[in-house]
C-alpha cells in the first residue's frame, strides 16, 4: 500500500537522517530498489503518460464512489478486475528485456482484450448467471481470453510461480479420472470449469477479489493520501527522535518506525528499504554489524504487514471469511503483534549489550517540536479505529479517515494535498493495489477448483493421517505446508490457498477456526524472510552490504513471536485467550505468561540476560520459553520456575560482568 515518492518538499528542514560518509541511498535508489524485489513498471513520457494517469486516477475515483454506492458484487469486481488488468498490461513488461518507456503492440492488443473480456461480463453479469453449468460459446470464447489474461498478469506482478500452481490446479480438474486414490474425482470440462471460474462468484471473481475491490484498494488510497501528504517521513523522524539518543537507540529507532511507518506502506519490503536507506548510516555508527541491521529492518519490514490498524491485503480476507468486522481482525492480532514487537526491542537490548554499540547523536527536532507542527499525521490513524468503533465498515471508516488525512493536511501549506497532488495520490494508490488485483484473481482459480473437486477435504485428510491424528504435528505440518507455498507465493496468494487446504484439517482436529486462519496468517507472513526467497533480506542486504542467508537466519530470531505465537494459541482451546477472545481473567493470565515467554526465549537465543549467560543458562531460558508457550497451569509454572533461576543465578554470580557490561562485538 505505497503511496507517490514524490514529497521532497514535504517536512522542508527537519531530519533527513545521518549521513556519514555520504552512503545514505537517495530517493531514487530507494524507488529502484523497491521495485528490484517487487517488479519494476513502465515509465512513460508524454500523452501515454497521461493517458496511463487518468486511468489510475479514473480506477481509483471510480472505486471511492461505489463505495458509497450500490453496484452488484459481480460487476464491481468485473470493473474492478478489468481497470486492473488495463494497466497492468500498460504499466508491467512481459520481459525483464524490454523498455520501459515504449508500450509493444502485443501489450496493447492485450489491455483492448482485457475490456472487452471483463466488459462483457458488467454488461451480461445478470444474464450469464443463468448460464453457470452450460455457457454459450461466446461464454467459452470470454471465458478462455480472462482466464489467459489473468494467469500472464499474475505472471508480470508476481513472478511465474503462482500462475504455475493455478495451471496445475486447472490440471486436477480435468484429470480426476485418471489419478490415483484419494486424488481422485470425475473430471470437469471446459466448459463447466469455464462456467465455474468466469461466470460464477466461485472463481476469479470470488471473495478474494471482492475483498480487493471493496476494502483493500480503499486502504492502498488511503496509504498514498498519506505519503503523499508527508506523513511517511514524518513516522521515520518521531521515531528518531524518541529514541535516538540512548545506546540502543538505533535499533530501536528502526523498531517504531517500522510500526508507524508499516502501516500505510502495508509492504514489508517497501517498509524495510525506505527504513533502511535512511537508518543504515546510523546503525553502522552505532556499532551495528551488516547482518545485525539486515535483521532489524527485515523485521520491523514483516511488522509493517502484521500491525494493525491497517495490515496487509490478508486481514481483509480474513475478516470476509470469518464473516467478522475488521475491527475484530484487529482484536485478534493486538497481542500477537505487541509480543512480536516486544521480542525485537528485547533482542535489540540484548545484541545492543553483546556487541557493545553506542549513542548516536541525530540532529533531530524535540519531539514535542515534531508533534506540534505535524503530529496531525497521526489523527487519520486513530480515525480509522475510532470509526470502526463507532460501528462503520471497514470501506466506511477508511473513507472517512481518507477526508480526514485531506482536511489536516492543509493545516500546513507544505503538506497540503491541493488538486494535483491528490491526483497523484489517487494514481499511487490505484498503482499499488494492481498486483493484489492480480493475485486475488489466480487464487479465485484455485478456489474456484478447490471447491468444485472437494480437494480442500481429501487435503485435510492426507494432513491429519500424516500426522497420525496428533495436533502438534498435524500444526508442525501445516506450517511446512505454508513454509513452502511462501518459498514462491506473496502473502495473500499464499493465506488464501492455505485458506481451502490447510485450515480444513486444523478446524477437523479440533483448532477454533479463528485460530486456525491466524495460524495460517502468520506463517504466510513469514515467507518475507523464508528462505531461500526472503525478499525483505535480499532487499536491505543491497543497503546494508551483509550476506542475505546470513541476514535471513538472524531475522528469524528477531521473528521468532511469528513462528511460536501461532502455535501458542493453536495448541489448546485456552490459548484463543491470546487472540482476546475469552474470560477477562484467562486473557491475562495468556498474556501474561505469554510476554515471560518472549522475553525467557529472546535472551536465551541471544545468549545475554541481566549479563552473559552460560550454557545450561541458555537452555533453561530457551526451555522455559517454550513451556510458557504452551497455554497450562503445569507448563507456565516450569516455564516461570526456570526462568526465576536463571534470574537468581545470574545476581548471585559475582564473578561474571555486571550488568551493563559489554562484550567484544563479534
Amino acid at each position: 500500500m505505497s503511496g507517490s515518492r514524490d514529497r521532497s518538499d514535504v517536512n522542508e528542514g527537519f531530519n533527513k537522517g545521518p549521513e556519514p560518509n555520504g552512503e545514505q541511498l537517495d530517493e531514487r535508489q530507494v524507488e529502484e530498489l523497491i521495485e528490484e524485489y517487487e517488479g519494476a513498471t513502465r515509465r512513460f513520457q508524454g500523452a501515454l503518460r497521461w493517458i496511463v494517469w487518468s486511468i489510475a486516477v479514473l480506477m481509483a475515483v471510480f472505486h471511492l464512489w461505489a463505495a458509497l454506492a450500490y453496484i452488484p458484487a459481480q460487476q464491481l469486481r468485473a470493473v474492478h478486475l478489468g481497470l486492473g488488468l488495463l494497466l497492468i498490461f500498460l504499466l508491467y513488461p512481459g520481459t525483464g528485456r524490454a523498455k520501459r518507456t515504449r508500450l509493444p503492440v502485443w501489450d496493447a492488443v492485450l489491455a483492448i482484450a482485457s475490456v472487452v473480456a471483463l466488459g462483457y461480463m458488467v454488461l451480461n453479469f445478470q444474464e450469464v448467471a443463468y448460464r453457470i453449468v452450460r455457457p454459450s460459446d461466446t461464454d467459452l470464447l470470454w471465458g478462455v481470453v480472462a482466464l489467459v489474461l489473468v494467469l500472464e498478469a499474475s505472471r508480470r506482478t508476481t513472478g511465474i510461480f503462482l500462475p504455475l500452481i493455478a495451471l496445475a490446479f486447472i490440471a486436477y480438474a480435468f484429470l480426476g479420472p485418471h489419478l490415483p486414490g484419494l486424488w481422485q474425482h470425475r473430471g470437469y470440462s471446459l466448459s463447466r470449469l469455464v462456467g465455474q471460474l468466469y461466470l460464477s462468484t466461485e472463481g476469479i471473481f470470488g471473495v478474494p477479489l471482492g475483498v480487493s475491490a471493496s476494502f483493500i484498494i480503499l486502504f492502498t488510497i488511503y496509504g498514498a493520501i498519506l505519503d503523499a501528504s508527508g506523513a511517511g517521513k514524518f513516522f521515520v523522524d518521531l521515531s528518531l527522535a524518541l529514541t535516538g539518543g540512548r545506546r540502543s537507540g538505533a535499533g530501536r529507532a528502526v523498531t517504531i518506525g517500522s510500526f508507524l511507518l508499516g502501516g500505510p506502506s502495508g509492504s514489508g519490503v517497501a517498509t524495510a528499504v525506505t527504513l533502511g536507506a535512511v537508518t543504515w548510516p546510523m546503525l553502522r555508527q552505532a556499532g551495528y554489524t551488516p547482518i545485525t541491521a539486515g535483521a532489524i529492518l527485515s523485521a520491523g519490514g514483516i511488522g509493517a504487514v502484521i500491525s494493525p490498524p491497517i495490515m496487509g491485503a490478508a486481514s481483509f480476507i480474513i475478516a470476509e471469511i470469518l464473516q467478522v468486522s475488521y475491527l475484530e481482525v484487529i482484536r485478534y492480532v493486538l497481542v500477537p503483534t505487541i509480543l512480536y514487537y516486544l521480542c525485537i526491542l528485547i533482542t535489540i537490548e540484548v545484541d545492543s549489550a553483546r556487541l557493545g554499540t553506542r549513542r548516536v547523536e541525530i540532529a533531530a527536532p524535540p519531539v514535542g517540536e515534531l508533534v506540534r507542527r505535524y503530529g496531525f499525521h497521526l489523527t487519520s490513524l486513530f480515525a480509522i479505529v475510532v470509526f470502526l468503533m463507532m460501528g462503520y465498515t471497514a470501506a466506511y471508516a477508511v473513507i472517512w479517515s481518507m477526508a480526514l488525512a485531506v482536511a489536516v493536511s492543509f493545516i500546513r501549506p507544505e503538506t497540503a494535498l491541493r488538486p494535483r497532488r491528490l491526483l497523484d495520490a489517487f494514481d499511487a494508490g490505484a498503482r499499488a493495489v494492481l498486483s493484489v488485483v492480480a493475485t486475488t484473481a489466480v487464487a479465485g482459480i484455485i478456489v474456484g477448483v478447490v471447491n468444485l473437486t472437494g480437494l480442500g477435504l481429501k487435503f485435510s485428510s492426507i494432513i491429519i493421517g500424516m500426522a497420525g491424528g496428533n495436533l502438534f504435528l498435524t500444526l508442525v505440518f501445516a506450517a511446512v505446508v505454508l513454509l513452502i507455498l511462501g518459498l514462491a507465493l506473496p502473502i495473500t496468494a499464499s493465506y488464501i490457498v492455505a485458506a481451502v487446504i490447510v485450515a480444513p484439517a486444523l478446524v477437523q482436529i479440533g483448532v477454533p477456526e479463528v485460530a486456525a486462519h491466524m495460524f495460517i496468517f502468520y506463517y504466510s507472513v513469514l515467507s518475507e524472510v523464508s528462505p531461500p526467497t526472503a525478499l525483505a533480506c535480499f532487499a536491505v542486504s543491497a543497503i546494508t552490504g551483509g550476506n542475505p542467508y546470513r541476514i535471513m537466519w538472524t531475522t528469524w530470531r528477531y521473528a521468532l513471536p511469528a513462528f511460536i505465537v501461532p502455535f501458542m494459541f493453536s495448541l489448546n482451546p485456552s490459548g484463543v485467550a491470546l487472540l482476546l477472545v475469552g474470560e477477562p481473567l484467562q486473557v491475562i493470565l495468556a498474556v501474561g505468561t505469554s510476554v515471560l515467554g518472549v522475553i525467557a526465549l529472546a535472551t536465551g537465543l541471544g545468549g545475554w540476560l541481566l549479563r552473559p549467560t552460560a550454557l545450561w543458562e541458555r537452555v533453561a531460558l530457551i526451555g522455559g520459553g517454550l513451556l510458557l508457550t504452551y497455554s497450562a497451569a503445569w507448563s507456565d509454572a516450569a516455564g516461570i520456575a526456570l526462568l526465576a533461576l536463571v534470574i537468581i543465578w545470574q545476581r548471585l554470580r559475582p564473578d561474571l560482568p555486571a550488568p551493563g557490561a559489554t562484550s567484544p562485538v563479534r
